[in-house]
């Protein structure tokens, strides 16, 4: 073996590990504005495969029921969706609008006696779902984009302007 080539495996073989850290360390930043509180966070929940458990914290508390103020741990997968969903987009500093995130029982149950598009069974009440737009995209793009990820229902509101997203069975509808 000549020395270019003892070298050269030698750079490659130190390099890997480095490469494969930097690639690991992709930072899962979201943004979001509730639109009843008027309350903005930006979190960067994830990096690499490992979830922030402190900024997990905040985005249950952001995302609780702004009407009782009860909260539970929003699902992880939930995040994920919206993020992958921004970054096939191709979104820059786009902040996502919450409409509705985590509901407690009480607050469904009140939405429920008021129409009939509220779910007796939501995902609300489990932190698995929320209703959003981002500032940057149509929620048309949004609705496409996700379903094109087939992952979760995928709920589009045209006349109110929003999509639902969850991460539970996937389907679809329109309202």
């Amino acid at each position: 073996m000549n020395r270019r080539i003892f070298i050269g495996l030698t750079l490659a073989a130190v390099a890997t590990p480095v490469l494969a850290r930097t690639t690991d360390s992709t930072r899962h930043v979201l943004s979001f504005h509730h639109q009843h509180t008027n309350e903005r966070l930006t979190v960067c929940y994830r990096i690499g495969e490992h979830y922030q458990r402190s900024e997990l914290q905040k985005v249950n508390h952001f995302l609780r029921d702004f009407r009782t103020g009860d909260s539970v741990p929003i699902d992880p997968k939930l995040l994920d969706l919206l993020f992958d969903v921004q970054r096939d987009l191709g979104s820059r500093g786009g902040v996502y609008q919450v409409l509705s995130a985590y509901r407690s029982p009480r607050t469904n149950a009140m939405l429920r006696t008021s129409s009939s598009r509220v779910a007796k069974r939501s995902l609300h009440l489990t932190g698995q779902a929320i209703d959003v737009r981002l500032t940057d995209t149509s929620t048309r793009q949004i609705r496409d984009c996700a379903t094109a990820l087939g992952r979760g229902g995928v709920g589009f509101y045209s006349r109110s302007n929003f999509v639902h997203l969850d991460t539970g069975s996937v389907r679809r509808w329109n309202a």
